[in-house]
């Protein structure tokens, strides 16, 4: 096939088949661990309602791909923004441009995967209960990824917009609403994260004794409060999540003492890092978003329209 394929958000989110891009994910952060990826830390263009975020990436035996990607404010919904964007796919031998996708669907479920990895890895063996604190789409995105992999575990949702917290639960058939974060957070053994949050939605002493926290929000300020920070067990995409300031790096890993790591999840994934220490101690895993994660949902998305005969193929 020659061209460009320009997949549309429905045929993009049609060609994110979940269990691949679980598959993809995984073999991404691992090459991220490995030192095999190439993706700088992302830069952004400032504008006075938002920014553009620029993020190349290159994984080994997933291709070549970068994202561009607007976060601005949302004036129909008051505190909310918005992520917009488009995804190139291109030929890691020759350079030629290969596809342009969807940026928010794809986005939305490689992160869900990431954070799904780091519950998977780092939380404690059958856990009893799950928390997912948000009512967005990455919140909605995460609902509908547990409730495809784990439809069982009781989940507790909870949000500012009672109406939505209600829609969002009905992603899976396990979840119900719950009055407050805390109330959902209080005894669960895993907790998501996913707001757009520019202060800390949960705190320590709401967390049970061997939670684990996957923190996917955040973009505008911290999402976990400094206490669960210096309690846990730190993890993350990759390394720039500490060392590169925001809105590259995260904002809860800046300026940690020395002696605090944080380790890469692809290190535990691949068993180079044994993870959790005991069942009782906190761990956080930080998403700051990576371009290998990119690279690797544009490979699923891309390998599945060819395959379905999805999408137009323009010159470019």
């Amino acid at each position: 096939m020659s061209g460009v394929l320009v997949l549309d958000r429905a045929r993009t989110r049609a060609a994110l088949d979940p269990h691949r891009v679980m598959g993809a994910v995984a073999q991404a952060l691992i090459a991220v661990s490995r030192g095999e990826a190439s993706a700088p830390p992302r830069v952004a263009a400032r504008a006075p309602g938002g920014l553009l975020g620029v993020m190349p990436g290159y994984v080994p035996g997933l291709g070549l791909a970068a994202k561009l990607v607007s976060v601005f404010a949302d004036p129909a919904r008051a505190g909310r923004s918005s992520h917009r964007g488009i995804v190139a796919l291109f030929d890691p031998e020759d350079g030629r441009p290969l596809a342009l996708l969807d940026a928010e669907s794809l986005t939305e479920i490689r992160t869900a995967a990431a954070a799904t990895h780091s519950a998977l890895a780092l939380a404690v063996p059958r856990p009893g209960r799950i928390a997912v604190i948000g009512t967005g789409a990455q919140a909605r995105a995460q609902l509908a990824l547990l409730a495809l992999l784990d439809p069982t575990t009781p989940v507790a949702v909870a949000g500012r917009d009672p109406r939505r917290v209600r829609d969002a639960a009905a992603l899976h058939p396990a979840a119900e609403p719950a009055p407050s974060a805390e109330t959902a957070v209080r005894g669960a053994d895993v907790v998501f994260c996913c707001t757009g949050a520019v202060r800390p939605v949960i705190r320590r002493d709401w967390l049970a004794p061997g939670a684990h926290v996957s923190s996917v929000g955040g973009s505008h300020g911290p999402e976990v409060d400094a206490d669960t920070v210096r309690d846990a067990l730190l993890f993350a995409e990759w390394p720039g999540a500490r060392a590169a300031a925001p809105p590259a790096g995260a904002h809860e890993l800046q300026d940690l003492p020395e002696e605090k790591t944080v380790t890469l999840l692809g290190s535990v994934l691949s068993g180079t890092h044994p993870g959790r220490r005991d069942e009782t101690g906190l761990t956080l895993f930080k998403s700051t978003g990576h371009a290998a994660l990119d690279v690797a949902a544009a490979h699923v998305a891309h390998a599945v329209a060819v395959r379905e005969g999805w999408g137009t193929t323009v010159d470019l």
